[in-house]
């Protein structure tokens, strides 16, 4: 049995089809059992990684977990785990824990990846750079032709949520017990090029326009993200304008197959973007 946590977001919801697919027995871990039907053959069970009580149950019998990066809670789950005999947790990181200033993001990151080395359990930590999912707040805009941010010329090399769910699944399939993957996506691309990417993929005319920091800082509060990781993003985006983001081979190794590049992601989110029909 593996324990998928985070079985509804973008990257959990892949890793739960992908076990499946393999053959595995799969109990997904939920606040709200009712609120999202799951494929069958998925165990469901009710709790939350910040709810030591509901932990037992959903690791008992289970010999591999997907741990999805809650930032509280993580020590009652390890000790959880020790109890229930587990052999092997894979942890959602960051990339941003391997660099030279993590950030307020990559040290909570750290701190999880170390809370499980110390734990004693076997670990593999997947350490994804930049989601392309990130890239769905600018749906609201794209209606009005025009994207607006700061630093357009900063370049990231974003990964599809699928490729980090296959490297992750095939982490707990072959129980790669002490393995690091930082993965990226296959093109380093600036914010204009992927907005210039998804006019061309949904058949809209669209533009990137520079907007203050002081503006684009507002907006993002009122979105309720955190004043230490907004700024951390302006600086991140700011040290990356016109330099050229490194392309990792780490998807391609795990998995054996090219990652998915971002004019197929924005293909596969169609509709989140004002097009066709898109999948989670």
């Amino acid at each position: 049995m593996i324990l998928v946590t985070g079985g509804t977001g973008n990257v959990g919801a892949h890793v739960v089809r992908r076990l499946l697919d393999a053959g595995e027995k799969v109990r997904v871990l939920t606040r709200d059992p009712g609120g999202r039907s799951f494929p069958g053959g998925v165990e469901v069970v009710p709790g939350d990684l910040t709810r030591a009580e509901t932990l037992p149950e959903a690791l008992s019998g289970v010999e591999r977990a997907f741990l999805f990066p809650v930032f509280s809670g993580v020590d009652d789950f390890l000790g959880a785990a020790r109890e229930a005999g587990l052999r092997h947790v894979v942890l959602l990181s960051s990339q941003t824990v391997t660099f030279d200033t993590p950030g307020w993001v990559g040290e909570q990151h750290l701190r999880l990846e170390r809370a499980v080395e110390s734990s004693g359990l076997p670990w593999t930590f997947v350490r994804p750079g930049a989601f392309m999912t990130n890239d769905l707040t600018w749906a609201p805009q794209i209606a009005s032709g025009v994207v607006r941010g700061v630093y357009g010329g900063a370049a990231l090399a974003p990964v599809d949520p699928r490729d980090i769910a296959a490297v992750s699944a095939r982490a707990l399939l072959d129980e790669r017990a002490g393995e690091s993957y930082v993965l990226t996506g296959p093109q380093s691309l600036t914010q204009i090029e992927r907005v210039r990417i998804i006019a061309e993929t949904i058949g809209r005319p669209l533009r990137f326009e520079e907007v203050p920091r002081e503006l684009f800082q507002e907006q993002m509060l009122g979105h309720g993200m955190p004043a230490p990781v907004i700024a951390e993003l302006m600086d991140g985006l700011a040290a990356r304008v016109g330099k050229t983001d490194p392309v990792l081979p780490a998807v391609e190794e795990v998995t054996g197959r090219a990652p998915f590049t971002y004019a197929q992601w924005v293909a596969h989110r169609a509709a989140d973007f004002g097009l066709g029909v898109s999948n989670p």
